[in-house]
């Protein structure tokens, strides 16, 4: 009896020791994520690359495209561990992954939509989602795939970074860096990065870095404000993106009051068309999704959604895409000023071959 009682006294010492050393490390990761954490400064002067010496005469007609390549992870079959749907007949649904699946398949993706650019040839790209440096796509560098393609000056700005993410444990999304590039075939005159508003207290170590970058372009005697941008996702009720929203507007109003051209483009994080039931699918509306405000679209703006497609720009990612079962909608596109006139707005469906975004494509003229 005695012997049984001292070896349940071990066992109990043995238990609580895992359950100590499990508490430590947890404290010690909170600790790491707490002192590793840092915004990235507003107001940061972007170096501009390979810029060209070619000015912009205004004349005839441009075109601007935006991608989200989505890390070089989101192949067809990809599903990802932060979204989740639901089907029309009740199943829940939940993506997979933190990285993507191999090294290999983000090199095929990144160099399938730099070939995407490369195919519709537009005067101005802006790309989100391009890595550098960062567990969740292999350490592959992107930067160089997108700024590297021949023709084009670039810019980059970090949209954030983050510290090591332990979760799924079973795949970790680890730390990562990630940005917007923006590519022209005309002579840049100045670009700067702007944070956009995140979440306070204890969620700023979970809502990742936004940003924007502002890049003037000289057009004949005027200049062409291009806006790259990427706004948050999983915001739920919305407070953030809203704040995100209001500040964009105060930003296009200063742009237009100084006589500039303006156009706002990239991953809005939200629904641009008004239409959230718009493309077939299987399954309900998903809870990240969420409609741009019209209250947030200053005067003299308006959004180009003249679209004429049977499929969204962006994909759910909780299941693998099929056509008209995988939930679709469209928060990639532009916001312009009306000193430019909208020749055509298109999806350009690759059947999200390359990412878990369609590229939206913009054709328009100076007035």
């Amino acid at each position: 009896m005695a012997k049984l009682c001292k070896g349940a006294k071990i066992a109990l010492a043995a238990v609580g020791g895992v359950i100590g050393l499990a508490v430590l490390t947890v404290v010690v990761y909170v600790l790491y994520v707490v002192c590793s954490f840092s915004r990235i400064a507003d107001n940061v002067a972007l170096e501009i690359s390979d810029n060209s010496a070619v000015v912009a005469d205004g004349e005839g007609e441009y075109t601007v495209m935006t991608y989200n390549v989505g890390f070089g992870a989101y192949g067809p079959d990809y599903t990802f561990f932060m979204d989740t749907g639901v089907m029309k007949d009740g199943t829940k649904t939940k993506g997979k992954h933190g990285t993507a699946v191999s090294r290999a398949d983000v090199e095929k993706n990144i160099n399938g939509s730099a070939e995407t650019i490369k195919q519709y040839n537009p005067d101005f790209v802006i790309v989100q989602e391009v890595d550098h440096d960062s567990t969740r796509s292999y350490k592959t560098d992107q930067r160089a795939v997108f700024t590297s393609i021949d023709g084009y000056g670039s810019v980059y700005a970090e949209n954030y970074h983050s510290s090591y993410l332990m979760y799924p444990l079973n795949d970790p999304h680890g730390k990562n860096n990630a940005g917007i590039v923006t590519l022209s075939k005309y002579k840049i005159a100045d670009s700067v990065r702007r944070s956009f508003p995140i979440a306070g207290g204890f969620s700023k170590f979970t809502d990742l870095d936004r940003c924007f970058s502002v890049t003037h372009i000289p057009v004949g005697s005027k200049t062409l404000s291009l806006i790259s941008l990427h706004m948050s996702a999983y915001d739920k009720g919305g407070t953030i993106r809203k704040q995100q929203a209001e500040m964009l507007k105060t930003v296009l109003s200063e742009e237009y009051a100084k006589g500039n051209y303006v156009i706002a483009g990239g991953d809005f994080n939200q629904d641009l068309i008004g239409d959230l039931e718009k493309f077939p699918s299987e399954q309900k509306i998903p809870e990240w999704v969420a409609s741009y405000d019209a209250d947030d679209i200053p005067q003299g703006f308006s959004i180009a959604t003249d679209f004429d497609s049977d499929v969204g720009s962006c994909r759910g990612a909780d299941v693998v895409w099929e056509r008209g079962v995988t939930y679709t909608c469209v928060i990639d596109g532009f916001i312009v000023s009306d000193n430019i006139t909208v020749k055509k707005a298109e999806i350009v469906d690759n059947d999200f071959a390359y990412s878990d975004h369609n590229p939206v494509l913009l054709t328009f003229s100076f007035n």
